[in-house]
């Protein structure tokens, strides 16, 4: 090749680099799609089995072939139902597919709502910023590319889990424009398919309460007393009972073994002392190496579950002008509230450690003393991305449980992320009680759904 042609070759790169770095959102693309490429591989090469998406096709079977859904058992594992009948209802169209395909668009389907995931939170947060060269979708993508290889996510891909599909569904409610008329929409469907996103309802009816009692006391009346947020869980409410009807129409018999048997069955869903389990209970059964940790967990459960709602009313109260990122601290706030005290909380079912990073990333770059802010923010995220809780001794070998003859140190690896929780609420009533001391200007605005960057 002559001097010439290797010259224009040269500069045919340059251009082409050129233009990729003027576009970030192709490139962004490009860069996601190879780590989404290397994480499907290496998910291949490992044989997850994806037990779970298995049990919902088996679930959506059950329902269509007429069979008894809370008494079906499916794979190797044995694995019973455990959501409420509305969610067979949604897994039927699994049962259209072969396995294989099946699986394929699941995981193709759960990378996807990765990137909307990370593209909710960043808008909850309000970040990147119209000033910044970087577009959201970019920044999205990027994210998304890193995100996918943290312990939650993988878990939740290695199974075929819906925890993206429920997160998705809260977020995009909560980044809703203010007074949208089916606001509250997604968390009652995500309530539907499984319990635990009620918990965002009764926060919206707490703060939607504590805003109309300071709306009467400052001489409004029942119309200035009725706001968004009580008219968003008002709408969840009515939503999470559109699906209990519904489930109730097409599967009566199903309906009545759930809500009033099944539900309280919690040992139906497995066995709580596993390190599976980064609820509170399982760090409970743990420490006092038992299946059964009795009253000493819901005492606890019970204390986590109030203080956690009163530190996300007062984030919500706090507002942007007082408490930067409120909207977000709210929101989160109530997340791992609900992650604590649920019975049981699956590692895979703390994908909300995304937004979290995010949040904490953020603060890191608005705030001062950032030095602390980023070695928060690389804490959280090593403690998602360590895989740290399996280092221990876990599973079923025989009689033997692992699990209630841990040590010291063992129990502290198990529990890293009920701790990383408690040690988020923490952060977040010492920052929301704090910005409640601070003098604002009223704020009306000042709900949990709004889209606003604070100023700085």
């Amino acid at each position: 090749m002559s001097a010439l042609q290797q010259s224009a070759s040269s500069r045919s790169r340059t251009a082409i680099g050129t233009r990729l770095l003027a576009r970030p959102v192709l490139l962004a693309s490009a860069v996601c799609l190879l780590s989404f490429a290397a994480f499907w591989t290496a998910q291949r090469a490992t044989g997850v089995s994806m037990i779970d998406l298995m049990v919902y096709r088996a679930e959506g079977w059950t329902v269509r072939t007429g069979g008894d859904l809370y008494s079906m058992r499916a794979t190797y594992a044995d694995l019973p139902t455990t959501y409420p009948p509305f969610a067979a209802l949604l897994f039927m169209p699994l049962t259209l597919l072969d396995v294989a395909d099946m699986r394929t668009l699941a995981t193709a389907g759960n990378l996807v709502l990765l990137v909307a995931v990370v593209h909710l939170s960043l808008r909850l947060i309000g970040r990147p910023s119209s000033s910044t060269r970087l577009p959201r979708p970019a920044a999205a993508l990027l994210i998304s590319s890193v995100a996918v290889w943290c312990e939650p996510l993988w878990t939740t891909l290695r199974y075929g889990q819906i925890n993206l599909l429920l997160t998705a569904l809260v977020l995009w409610d909560l980044t809703r424009r203010p007074g949208h008329r089916f606001a509250g929409v997604g968390i009652g469907v995500a309530a539907g398919i499984k319990l635990t996103p009620a918990l965002f309802a009764v926060f919206l009816a707490l703060y939607g309460a504590a805003r109309a009692v300071r709306a009467l006391r400052a001489g409004g009346g029942l119309a200035a007393a009725w706001n968004r947020e009580l008219r968003q869980s008002a709408v969840a409410a009515g939503a999470f009972a559109g699906t209990v009807l519904l489930g109730a129409l097409i599967l009566p018999y199903d309906s009545r073994r759930f809500w009033f048997g099944a539900l309280f069955q919690s040992e139906r869903v497995g066995h709580v002392e596993i390190t599976d389990n980064q609820s509170l209970r399982g760090v409970v059964a743990r420490l006092l190496h038992t299946g059964d940790p009795g009253w000493p967990w819901l005492v606890l459960a019970a204390v986590v579950a109030i203080g956690g709602l009163a530190v996300a009313v007062a984030a919500a109260a706090a507002g942007r002008r007082r408490l930067p990122y409120a909207p977000a601290w709210a929101a989160l706030v109530c997340a791992f509230t609900a992650l604590l005290v649920s019975p049981v909380s699956w590692s895979h079912h703390w994908v909300w450690c995304v937004p979290l990073v995010l949040l904490l990333g953020t603060e890191s770059l608005e705030r001062g003393r950032r030095l602390l802010w980023r070695v928060s923010t690389g804490a959280a995220a090593l403690l998602f991305c360590s895989y740290a809780l399996w280092w221990v001794p876990h599973g079923v070998t025989g009689p033997v449980k692992p699990e209630l003859h841990q040590t010291g140190g063992e129990m502290v690896l198990s529990a890293l992320y009920p701790a990383g929780g408690l040690a988020f609420l923490t952060l977040a009533a010492v920052l929301s009680v704090r910005a409640l001391r601070r003098p604002a200007p009223y704020e009306p605005d000042g709900a949990v759904n709004r889209r606003a960057v604070p100023a700085r």
